[in-house]
């Protein structure tokens, strides 16, 4: 099924990657097509892809607190003070819409300096915003939540100028919102949540919330943040470090298989037009002992192959973060893989461009 979803000939089984360019300093954020957007600080650049030489221009820059101007020039204290870009979708207008600390902020199309539109009250920044094709966004609020508030996830309908309350998770049901996905193929939207017992849900969402379901829930292995949708049901990995971590594959049914095993956490999967990826991170526990960050790529959905990987670099993860490779948002219609990597040896603060090839 999985292999119908990627209309790949079933003979084409694995992926192999070749690097064709490396940016330093530099985190990859949202694809358009054949357009990647970066950023560097707090500017947000764009190049396509699909050139014989990238070349990239400025999109848009914001202007954070004096502070975060100065801690964002240093390696160390931009992982320490969490600076820069966290999140980018690109909406039906043109508009650019991202998390940075402590706000969602908003380029409008024509125009280069991103504007607050929504200061968080609760938590620093969402993990993923989502956009659909009728000029929709949303984002799901991430916050400690020790609590156990409700939970609310908020929408924008002209863009991302103005949000509102979309809907409300209500209280105990959830810690948080990991990750919203627009599922073009239902015109719906899928929404993961954790951390704990029946915190740990994904649902299935109409997208003005006026139907809400529940597709799995109850175990760590229903705790996702990383999730790819195709025609036939979505690819999601679980993030718990209290668990041997897994890739899955739930159809449109409900019906769930596991596919392989990881050796950590996942919060980030992209899909281009060769296959699907899928990242760890190093989040030591007792069972998720790797210190590797890995990136994880498959051309069917059934045999997965370890891409890429690098070990955690020395610095303490409490203050510094945990060693990963971020992968993109969006719509990528190229043979490329854009990953960013943070936190590791040799490849701190990097962005990475790999051609993939079906073999």
């Amino acid at each position: 099924m999985a292999a119908q979803a990627l209309s790949l000939p079933a003979a084409q089984k694995g992926i192999k990657i070749m690097p064709i360019a490396a940016f330093p300093k530099m985190r990859a954020l949202a694809w358009d097509g054949d357009l990647l957007y970066a950023s560097r600080g707090y500017s947000v650049l764009c190049a396509r892809m699909n050139t014989s030489e990238i070349k990239w221009a400025n999109a848009g820059h914001y202007r954070p607190e004096w502070w975060r101007e100065l801690s964002s020039q240093h390696a160390l204290s931009f992982r320490l003070t969490r600076d820069g870009f966290h999140a980018l979708a690109i909406t039906a207008e043109g508009n650019l819409v991202a998390a940075v600390p402590g706000a969602i902020v908003t380029l409008r199309r024509g125009e280069t300096e991103f504007r607050v539109t929504h200061r968080l009250e609760r938590g620093t920044r969402p993990l993923h915003i989502a956009s659909a094709p009728d000029g929709r966004v949303f984002w799901g609020e991430y916050f400690d939540n020790s609590h156990r508030d409700e939970v609310h996830i908020y929408a924008s309908s002209d863009g991302g100028l103005k949000w509102n309350v979309a809907y409300t998770l209500s209280v105990g049901s959830i810690r948080h919102v990991h990750n919203i996905i627009y599922d073009r193929w239902e015109n719906c939207l899928w929404i993961l949540t954790g951390d704990y017992g029946r915190e740990c849900r994904i649902l299935r969402a109409s997208s003005d919330f006026s139907q809400v379901e529940e597709v799995l829930s109850g175990n760590q292995q229903a705790r996702a943040v990383a999730a790819v949708i195709v025609r036939d049901g979505v690819f999601f990995a679980s993030d718990t470090p209290l668990e041997q971590n897994y890739i899955y594959f739930v159809d449109r049914s409900g019906r769930v298989r596991r596919l392989t095993a990881i050796p950590s956490s996942s919060i980030y999967a992209c899909r281009n037009s060769n296959g699907i990826f899928f990242s760890t991170m190093v989040e030591p526990s007792r069972l998720n002992r790797s210190r590797m960050v890995t990136v994880f790529g498959s051309s069917n959905g059934d045999n997965w192959d370890r891409l890429a990987e690098w070990s955690k670099d020395q610095w303490p993860m409490k203050f510094f973060q945990y060693g990963n490779a971020f992968l993109p948002d969006g719509h990528n219609g190229t043979d490329l893989v854009a990953v960013s990597t943070i936190g590791v040896n040799n490849a701190d603060l990097r962005t990475s461009i790999w051609r993939t090839l079906v073999v």
